[in-house]
């Protein structure tokens, strides 16, 4: 053993030598196996701390040593995530060791961000957790994450995605809330028309862009991939109308780029306009990836183009088409003498079931 525990009165106590050093420190435990759990603890710090000078981080360390090790490389959305968990959501996680976050701890935490948060945020907030804690493994701070708490069961509700009969009008309505402005009016297309995310609408650029063999080869992307995808002709037709040679396809005025979120005005507008539901810039690329999957597209092609790692994000995209499942229903009724039959006065009527 690496270390010694000694009862002093009630209280268990743990010893130590690192690199010379006695080391003793109350457990303040009465059970000899929380103690021992403290004691193995507290050695493993010092022993990292001794070796490379690093100690195990508290959670709130952990984020600000993540932030600045990723915040020139990750999306924009991502380091806001993480950011935002860190400055808001720790709830009394901070200032506790990473590899003391014990199971409890992490559900406790869990509770008190129920508090005022929905399942669906509980869940994001633990996948960020397990995001940074795995972080921590990759770089050999802790052996494993110290905790192992299930995500929430949360009833999915449909999410929408733009009509196709509301398309023109919708886009019609993007355009005269713009007036002439062509920032929020490309980006809007370049969503639905190529499933570009809003961060790479952002960083689209004309050179991208090879308009003899119709493809746009996004080259900033979230996964730093660079497959070329093919333009539709309504997409084409309108970004040959205002090619440049060079730079930045969505640009202010004074040249400076436009920020998270911008589109989403103009988009809030739309959608009360025409009547459409809640389409925001993510629902764009949803409703692309579904628009695919309705005209036969297999999901394997949908996900190479959405640039998704795995096959289960690119199906998280695709909602159900109730009225494809409804033909469907007419077409089994109809297989198997279920389904309308014409009556000698050419009306249809039900076949008997019986």
């Amino acid at each position: 053993m690496s270390f010694n525990l000694i009862r002093i009165g009630e209280v268990w106590h743990y010893r130590f030598q690192i690199d010379g050093k006695r080391v003793q420190r109350s457990t303040r435990e009465t059970d000899r196996r929380r103690a021992h759990r403290i004691a193995e603890q507290a050695y493993r710090r010092a022993k990292l701390w001794a070796r490379d000078g690093r100690a195990i981080p508290t959670v709130r360390a952990l984020v600000a040593q993540w932030l600045e090790i990723h915040a020139a490389t990750a999306s924009a959305a991502h380091v806001k995530v993480v950011e935002t968990f860190g400055r808001l959501h720790l709830h009394d996680l901070g200032d506790v060791m990473i590899d003391e976050l014990t199971t409890d701890r992490v559900e406790l935490a869990r509770v008190r961000h129920l508090e005022t948060r929905s399942p669906v945020s509980a869940n994001q907030w633990l996948k960020v957790l397990r995001l940074l804690c795995n972080w921590a493994v990759r770089r050999g701070v802790i052996p494993a994450v110290p905790f192992r708490v299930k995500a929430l069961k949360v009833q999915k509700k449909p999410r929408a995605t733009l009509p196709v009969n509301l398309a023109r009008d919708w886009l019609a309505a993007i355009d005269e809330h713009e007036g002439d402005r062509d920032g929020v009016r490309t980006a809007v297309r370049l969503m639905l028309g190529l499933g570009l995310r809003e961060s790479e609408a952002i960083t689209a650029r004309w050179e991208w862009l090879d308009i003899e063999r119709r493809t746009y080869t996004p080259g900033r992307t979230k996964g730093r991939e660079a497959d070329p995808l093919p333009v539709p002709d309504w997409l084409h037709d309108y970004l040959t109308a205002r090619r440049e040679p060079d730079g930045y396809m969505l640009q202010k005025p004074d040249g400076r780029p436009f920020y998270a979120g911008f589109t989403r005005t103009a988009m809030l507008a739309a959608n009360k306009a025409v009547g459409a539901p809640h389409i925001t810039a993510h629902r764009l690329r949803g409703t692309f990836a579904t628009l695919l999957s309705r005209s036969g597209v297999p999901v394997q092609d949908i996900q190479r183009v959405l640039r998704h790692k795995n096959l289960t994000t690119t199906a998280a995209y695709l909602e159900v088409d109730m009225s494809t499942v409804s033909r469907g229903q007419r077409r089994i009724a109809d297989k198997i003498g279920f389904g309308l039959h014409a009556n000698t006065n050419g009306a249809p009527v039900a076949n008997d079931a019986a």
